[in-house]
């Protein structure tokens, strides 16, 4: 019998604000153990939690990016269970009635599950809670530090559409590419601001009952869900192949050694004895409220990349590049506007601008190095700091399809436009790098070559078209460089013909 995997993901991501959901301390990592507290996020008696606004917008903006729903009606309830983390026994969190139902997430997939390329996964929900504390485990003791507590976190919820372990993959990095791009989170998964819940059930393939729910808990890497995701599915395969039986549970994934462990049967929700909050009111947005959210709203990268094919002709690759840089893209969208050639921008915008960028910062990072300074405090060369126009990287390009200038000058010319921001056309007048088209000229050129290397004429003419490149090369070097290749090339075909 043939065996089919069902999987549904939850993804938990700390939202990018600057204080705690319930009180003031500061939404921030690295600091000493236990130094971002107070007696709101450390549940003291008779404190009383104050919802943090930003969070709810952020929430609200979530739900709209994934084409969700705002309910009207939201609320917190309290989900008790009693783990070192978390200080107050229990956790704020919304239940049955969240701030955002349903939605979708279509991304790019090529496999079981897809069409033309594309796949969509419904979302349940995306709910507010806070996030607990971390535990850190040494030989005979653990510790536990609070920082971490009472930091909002969303908890998005798929629907169980996902069908294989590529799959997750795709749509998790897609779900993280708007939330980062949507300003809702850094999305840092070093700093654990994103992590996620893997459940996966097997049945056989045509049923459409689920099979037994195994939940993966606290993956920290996508990589980790990708092979978590395969090794638990196989193991599922064979234990029902063999005539066993799986059993609700939650599992641990070893990274190390590559497996799934089982920490626990799996609790129902009503093991957490969940009530409403008492300390905290409904919520019930207002339209002017939720319309003031929407003009947050961004530009999905699926939706760019998609545009930019479309309405300029961009190949995939391209666009690519520019869905996942958006300051990049933007750049390329203010030259390119209006413009016929905006594959040329947008090779020079990717492969040297950007490239130039890269190298810049690089080199400044080693050098703040070397005199010993963070590269942490480091000020990041961008766009923004360009010292030439857009209109001079047209300028540019113009020289090259003019035959003003060939492709190796063009390279020096923006070398120099990148330094100091002088105009194309002073530039090449400046190091002369006009090319010589002139027909005279390149006669005498190509004469020499000639002259000078009978080998690769004899070879030229023996069938080896190859030696035509070294003729070539010999005529730029006699003319450092200015010669046009184009006219050079027949020049020396129509000679070594004759």
């Amino acid at each position: 019998m043939e065996y089919e995997a069902v999987i549904g993901l939850e993804t938990h991501v700390q939202l990018k604000t600057k204080s705690k959901m319930w009180c003031g301390c500061a939404n921030a990592f690295g600091a000493p153990p236990n130094t971002h507290v107070c007696p709101v996020c450390l549940g003291m008696p008779g404190v009383l939690p104050v919802p943090n606004e930003e969070a709810l917008r952020l929430t609200v903006l979530t739900g709209l990016l994934l084409h969700g729903e705002i309910p009207r009606h939201a609320k917190f309830d309290r989900k008790n269970y009693f783990y070192p983390d978390a200080s107050k026994n229990y956790q704020l969190t919304q239940y049955d009635q969240p701030s955002t139902a349903h939605g979708h997430v279509d991304f790019e997939f090529n496999g079981p599950g897809s069409t033309d390329g594309l796949a969509r996964v419904r979302i349940t929900r995306a709910h507010l809670e806070e996030d607990v504390g971390k535990l850190t485990h040494f030989d005979r003791h653990s510790g536990v530090d609070f920082n971490r507590a009472g930091v909002p976190l969303l908890e998005i919820v798929s629907e169980p559409d996902l069908t294989s372990a590529d799959m997750a993959h795709a749509y998790l990095n897609t779900l993280i590419e708007i939330l980062h791009q949507g300003g809702i989170s850094d999305c840092d998964m070093e700093k654990g601001m994103v992590r996620c819940d893997v459940n996966i059930s097997v049945r056989p393939k045509g049923t459409t009952a689920l099979g037994a729910k195994i939940e993966i808990k606290n993956m920290n890497s996508f990589s980790g869900v990708r092979r978590a995701a395969e090794y638990e599915i196989a193991r599922q395969i064979e234990v029902v192949s063999k005539g066993g039986k799986l059993v609700q549970s939650t599992r641990r994934w070893d990274d190390a050694a590559g497996i799934t462990e089982e920490m626990r049967t799996k609790e129902h929700a009503h093991d957490y004895r969940y009530f409403p909050e008492p300390d905290l009111m409904p919520m019930q947005p207002s339209d002017d409220w939720i319309a003031a959210i929407r003009t947050r709203l961004v530009e999905l990268p699926l939706v760019r990349k998609q545009r930019l094919m479309r309405d300029y002709q961009l190949p995939a690759g391209d666009a690519e590049v520019f869905r996942s840089n958006v300051e990049l893209g933007r750049y390329f969208e203010s030259v390119a506007k209006r413009e016929k050639n905006s594959k040329a921008i947008a090779n020079w915008v990717i492969n040297n601008l950007q490239a130039k960028l890269a190298e810049t910062n690089q080199r400044e990072a080693t050098e703040q190095s070397e005199l010993g300074f963070e590269t942490t405090d480091q000020k990041l060369t961008t766009l923004a700091d360009l010292k030439f126009p857009a209109t001079a990287l047209l300028d540019l390009i113009a020289l090259v399809e003019n035959k003003t200038i060939s492709n190796s000058a063009a390279q020096t010319v923006f070398a120099e436009m990148f330094a100091t921001g002088q105009a194309p056309a002073a530039i090449v007048q400046e190091k002369g790098l006009a090319q010589v088209s002139d027909t005279g000229a390149l006669e005498k050129f190509c004469d020499d070559a000639l002259a000078g290397n009978p080998a690769a004429v004899a070879d030229y003419r023996a069938g080896k078209l190859a030696a035509l490149n070294s003729l070539k090369g010999q005529v730029m070097k006699l003319s450092k460089g200015k010669a046009n290749p184009a006219l050079v090339g027949e020049m020396l075909e129509r000679k070594l013909k004759g």
